[in-house]
């Protein structure tokens, strides 16, 4: 056994190396110079072809389908008016229907009105999908994308706008940007998402192809995370691992799970802390055990850390109602009255707000609440 762990350690670990160089070498990283602008059509904005130096860039990606996308256009124009002396914002239109002609992208924009107030172009063919997003690595991670391109011509932040967009871009306006800082950043995250695949699939499948067992993975899967956290010790709190670990200590030590819980929702890994996965455990086996409060209380934890992210960023596309819900479910179980009836009511008054909200949620939601005081 301890030879088959040192093998799996040693796979792991040389899998993730050899990624990590493949990584390096291969795509378009932070600090590199910015791929070349391919533009098919300008709507908005005065033209450019390429990056001037001592200018700064924001490129941000869009469709005319992607709620993200519109949801954040109003805090990208807030933002080229605050910098308007500094850096110049260009939205990028990509990723298309087939049936979204041009003319309807041109009036799209014009009925953005001032919540898109930076420049517009369409993308020419498939070069900017290739050049900046398959070869930087974003492409997986959907649109909206965001990169900003120094003064100096380089890639000097790139990911979604809502993941410290504001502060990078206010330091590299003022110079307190520290580039080999954010490069060393992003290759950790690359590393932490990949050791997160990597172990998954270990825990889940047996060399054979087979599931692991239930009895494998409480005897073996915990130890063999251990070791490898010994050489990376964020992995213990990525979001698949963090399931996992999670899931086992539900079922076997409650006390444990609470106390690996509250860490999991405060350890930012290769994305923000992975609360939604302590949500959605509880969600999965307060089906078949009985959970302690303590659980649930993580859990109402959990569903705050996620309404604060969503309330700071696009809440109008984040369904907040459903996690208000939620939480004044979990209050009920754990016989706070008077918060589950708090936190219902202001799922009802955010449902309420919803334009086009479901009739069916509202009269679910109501009744719950009558049911609440009644009792």
């Amino acid at each position: 056994m301890q030879l088959y762990f040192r093998l799996l350690i040693t796979f792991c670990l040389i899998n993730i190396v050899a990624y990590t160089q493949k990584f390096s070498n291969s795509l378009v990283n932070i600090g590199d110079p910015a791929p070349p602008l391919r533009v098919q059509h300008w709507i908005k904005g005065t033209p450019f072809n390429e990056f001037e130096k001592e200018k700064i860039y924001v490129v941000e990606f869009w469709a005319t389908w992607c709620r993200p996308c519109k949801a954040g256009m109003p805090l990208l124009s807030a933002l080229a008016r605050k910098y308007r002396d500094n850096v110049i914002v260009l939205g990028i239109d990509i990723f298309e229907t087939k049936t979204t002609t041009l003319d309807k992208i041109k009036s799209f924009v014009d009925s953005m009105g001032g919540h898109m107030d930076y420049s517009v172009a369409v993308a020419d063919s498939n070069y900017m999908e290739h050049d900046w997003l398959s070869a930087t690595g974003e492409i997986n991670m959907g649109i909206p994308r965001a990169f900003i391109v120094d003064r100096d011509g380089r890639l000097a932040w790139m990911g979604h706008p809502c993941d410290n967009f504001e502060d990078a871009l206010f330091k590299i306006v003022n110079n307190t940007w520290d580039i080999s800082e954010a490069l060393a950043k992003r290759n950790l995250e690359f590393r932490l998402r990949k050791l997160d695949d990597s172990l998954t699939e270990v825990l889940e499948f047996a060399p054979n192809g087979n599931f692991r067992s239930d009895s494998w993975k409480k005897d073996s899967a915990l130890v063999l995370i251990d070791e490898i956290a010994k050489t990376e010790p964020l992995v213990k709190y990525t979001p698949r691992i963090a399931y996992q670990i999670f899931s086992f200590l539900l079922k076997t030590n409650m006390k444990m799970a609470y106390e690996y819980g509250k860490k999991v929702i405060e350890t930012t890994t290769y994305e923000k802390p992975a609360g939604f996965i302590i949500i959605g455990a509880i969600e999965d086996f307060s089906k078949e055990i009985t959970l302690m409060q303590e659980i649930y209380k993580l859990g109402i934890e959990a569903i705050q850390v996620e309404l604060n992210e969503a309330l700071s960023c696009f809440p109008e596309i984040r369904n907040i109602y459903k996690r208000y819900y939620k939480m004044s479910e979990w209050y009920w179980l754990i016989n706070n009255k008077s918060k589950a009836i708090e936190t219902l009511e202001r799922a009802i008054e955010t449902l309420k707000r919803e334009k086009d909200f479901s009739e069916i949620d509202l009269t679910e939601f109501e009744s719950r609440l009558r049911e609440y005081k009644r009792i």
